[in-house]
């Protein structure tokens, strides 16, 4: 439905989450959601299950926001790219519903571009997730790194880089194994 109003209202939304830092975000999302609403926590894990997944909710919306928002503009970009090729008007021809051209045509050869940016983007997730935790005052990796620079610790610093180059590896591997199976003209070489 390009053009129309579902497709303003999106386009609109995600400029909003990508024009967003994270840190001025999470503390948008305190002082509304926290300290006006007394909705969810300010910070902390919290004690039990529900808490845990309550105090869970604002730092999970304010490093997810921008990631979701790049996809959901990348994924519109390439769809609209898709399916104006010729193969979309061919599957078109012969019958196939709109909804059956969509989801089995065109979104398998659109999702090939969102999927290796979604990869790449993990790393901003996690460099993102540094200044998250700080803000929220969750304990993790980004936050411990913080810390370690602070006491001048360079030993917990590196082996975080370490860790987190680590997982950058396996998920650009993921990410090149989820091409090749979505996509079968993908090969992997030796070269």
């Amino acid at each position: 439905k390009r053009g129309g109003p579902a497709d303003f209202i999106s386009r609109f939304i995600s400029l909003i989450g990508v024009s967003f830092p994270s840190f001025w975000l999470g503390l948008i999302l305190i002082l509304i959601f926290s300290v006006r609403l007394r909705w969810l926590p300010v910070s902390g894990r919290g004690e039990g299950f529900s808490e845990g997944l309550q105090a869970l909710i604002l730092p999970a919306v304010t490093l997810g926001t921008a990631y979701a928002a790049t996809v959901m503009r990348l994924l519109r970009s390439s769809l609209l790219d898709v399916l104006n090729q010729d193969f979309i008007r061919t599957a078109r021809a012969k019958g196939l519903r709109d909804r059956s051209v969509l989801i089995r045509h065109a979104m398998r050869n659109a999702i090939i571009p969102v999927v290796t940016v979604a990869g790449l983007q993990i790393g901003f997730l996690l460099s993102g997730s540094v200044i998250v935790e700080v803000v929220f005052s969750w304990p993790g990796v980004g936050r411990l790194v913080v810390d370690s620079i602070g006491a001048r610790d360079y030993t917990i610093v590196q082996a975080a880089v370490v860790l987190l180059a680590s997982m950058l590896i396996l998920i650009n591997l993921a990410v090149d194994i989820i091409c090749a199976m979505i996509d079968p003209r993908i090969r992997f070489s030796s070269t």
